[in-house]
């Protein structure tokens, strides 16, 4: 991997000619007739030009590394991965890059001297209507065809189809169950994973533990064997694998780290044999999701070490423990004996002590990386654990039932549109899941706020097109639209969603929502909705 510092050296050079191109075209673009203006696409051109360039400079791997997942991507639909009926396709990019916000920053901003994105001219609804409407009509698209363009400084939907008609979001609900979670949480928010004294003793810090009865080991004399319980908050991106070069504060929380302090602070009170309980009672009601068993998405448990992956994964399908629970305990039980602790017999469900003393702790990304990983990838267990999380902070079920009553009351405490949402599950897997093309663009109208920094990461974890996420398998070879828009996609038979934000040719930032349902090409209406999502980028529409 190359030294941060000189991969920030090749990516400012491409950003300064990322915008040199851009403001050039956007200078070109704004002295051109409208008619002219519909026929180039200039400013797609030089942004695509520009990102190509700063994607070649930095062949490096992003924060969450080892490959993008592209859900929704065509060539993971024909492989077979994946089981169950319905669900989310989901393969691994082969071509990882940093994502690209200066260079997108820049060539969202005005030309020197100009008026800025605020004082760029609005999109007319008739402008863009002459644009959008013919490409709604591509029969790739499904019976049902829905649309909602709003413009960010004005705050208003400038372009609207059947825009409050609630319709399958596929996986575009998770920017829902973001703007939850940070609204409930906040974005600095961590989830804890603790190891708690089994035996309700106060320990070194005699915080509480989860309510329950305990399961007591009891002390045995000279052989200091004791009883600890391993809690877990439901952090889903918890890790038992060995951590991987780069600063400590970008990395999840380990297993491993968590290991290490335990067996250090046990030592020092001169333990050096326990048995080992695991707590998994902070999320309730059933945890399979309604598909069944699939690789899309382990079970949901409020203890699990990475996503329950059953090979050597980080995104994409793959099979899935059904235990992670279990397996999670048993990967901690492994390092702590690697640590001098003996672990005597196998790890067994407990219930936290009341007034457990803890022993050790370890802590999420903030809730803001979490999100982003979240969108970026269309991580379905981390969104059904962000949906549990907002569940918690509202005292209601850790369940599918109260995760989804928690969401739509977040929403509904921000005064979104939200007649016919329904929200079945987290990760948008379950097809009874309702929203519309008005409340998707209101989420990202809140996002991309300056009103709302509390939301930032909804807008930083989308894809950018043709180069992150789940879009880097989508505008094949650069195409139009691709590093201008940033979307987060949404698939499942029959169903094709696209949501996200863009600058027009003009300066001015918008967001969209293209929702589409009974499609038969999954390919071709992928197209069409990235199309649409081009057309806006490239538009004027006045």
């Amino acid at each position: 991997m190359p030294e941060t510092g000189s991969w920030q050296v090749r990516w400012q050079s491409a950003q300064r000619s990322a915008r040199a191109a851009g403001d050039a075209a956007l200078r070109r673009w704004r002295a051109a007739p409208r008619r002219t203006r519909q026929t180039w696409r200039l400013t797609a051109v030089s942004a695509a030009t520009g990102l190509a360039v700063a994607g070649g400079a930095v062949a490096v791997s992003g924060p969450w590394d080892a490959g993008q997942r592209t859900a929704e991507r065509a060539a993971a639909a024909g492989s077979g991965s994946g089981s169950g009926s319905g669900g989310e396709r989901h393969g691994a990019a082969t071509d990882p890059v940093r994502s690209a916000p200066p260079v997108l920053s820049a060539l969202g901003g005005s030309a020197p001297g100009g008026p800025g994105r605020a004082g760029a001219p609005l999109p007319t609804g008739a402008g863009l209507a002459e644009v959008l409407a013919p490409l709604l009509k591509d029969p790739a698209l499904g019976p049902l065809r829905t649309a909602s363009v709003r413009d960010v400084a004005a705050g208003r939907e400038v372009f609207g189809v059947r825009a409050d008609e609630p319709a399958t979001p596929a996986s575009t609900v998770k920017l829902a169950v973001a703007v939850a979670a940070l609204s409930a949480l906040g974005p600095d928010h961590r989830i804890a994973t603790t190891v708690v004294d089994g035996t309700g003793k106060s320990g070194k810090s005699g915080k509480a533990g989860q309510a329950g009865e305990a399961r007591d080991g009891g002390d045995t004399g000279d052989t200091g064997k004791h009883s600890i319980i391993l809690v877990g908050g439901g952090d889903p991106t918890l890790t038992a694998r060995a951590p991987k070069p780069g600063p400590a504060a970008d990395r999840p929380a380990n297993l491993r780290t968590l290991a290490e302090d335990t067996a250090r602070a046990l030592k020092q009170r001169g333990t050096t044999t326990v048995t080992l309980g695991y707590d998994a009672s902070a999320y309730s009601g059933p945890d399979q999701h309604p598909i069944g068993p699939n690789e899309n998405i382990a079970p949901v448990s409020a203890l699990m070490a990475d996503e329950a992956r059953l090979d050597d994964s980080e995104y994409g399908t793959a099979p899935r423990d059904a235990a992670p629970a279990v397996a999670a305990a048993r990967a901690f039980a492994g390092q702590l004996r690697e640590r001098g602790i003996t672990v005597d017999g196998d790890p067994a469900a407990a219930h936290a002590p009341r007034q457990a003393g803890e022993i050790a702790t370890v802590r999420s990304l903030p809730l803001a990386a979490l999100v982003e990983r979240m969108l970026t990838h269309s991580d379905n267990d981390i969104a059904e654990g962000l949906a549990r999380q907002t569940a918690i902070a509202a005292g209601k079920p850790a369940s599918f039932a109260g995760a989804g009553t928690a969401v739509r009351d977040a929403l509904a405490a921000r005064h979104l549109p939200l007649t016919g949402a329904v929200f079945a599950d987290g990760s948008g897997l379950d097809r009874d899941d309702r929203v519309s093309a008005g409340l998707l663009s209101r989420l990202l109208l809140d996002a991309s706020s300056d009103r709302h920094p509390e939301l930032r990461s909804v807008v930083t974890g989308l894809p950018v097109a043709g180069f992150t996420g789940t879009l880097s398998g989508r505008y094949p070879d650069k195409s139009s639209g691709a590093g201008t828009v940033r979307a987060k996609t949404g698939t499942l038979t029959g169903v094709n969603t696209l949501a996200g934000t863009v600058v027009d040719a003009d300066g001015r930032q918008l967001v969209f929502a293209f929702m589409t349902s009974g499609t038969t090409d999954p390919q071709g209406a992928q197209k069409a909705l990235d199309t649409l999502a081009s057309a806006v980028a490239e538009c004027g529409c006045r």
